[in-house]
């Protein structure tokens, strides 16, 4: 497991020079969405997934530390989320939380306290 919420696990890291906006994104129990926006910064990456219609054109943030897999082939990135956590995640809006770090720190909570519930 990756103690940083932020980071990329090793197996994913290697991605860093990959453009992976559009990509799919799957959760645990189906597709959520493509992603819109990422990032690789040092301990602080992560990727912003347009949920579409599934929930309602939300927006989430999700840390990289998230992030399982990637399929370049197939163009989908893999999350070890399920699609009910990733819709209880804290509400996003890009213009007031890209860098907002009180926000990403609510944000790496709310993932840790999921890893600490699947944990148990």
């Amino acid at each position: 497991m990756n103690d940083n919420i932020w980071a990329y696990h090793l197996t994913v890291a290697h991605f860093e020079d990959r453009d992976l906006t559009d990509y799919k994104v799957e959760a645990l129990d189906g597709t959520i969405g493509k992603v819109d926006k990422h990032s690789y910064e040092t301990d602080a990456s992560w990727i912003v997934v347009d949920t579409g219609p599934w929930i309602f054109g939300r927006e989430v943030l999700l840390p990289a530390g998230t992030i399982t897999r990637v399929d370049t082939t197939g163009e989908k990135v893999y999350v070890d989320r399920t699609k009910e956590q990733i819709k209880d995640a804290p509400d996003f809006v890009r213009d007031e939380h890209l860098d907002d770090a009180a926000y990403h720190r609510e944000v790496g909570g709310y993932w840790g306290d999921t890893v600490r519930r699947q944990q148990q």
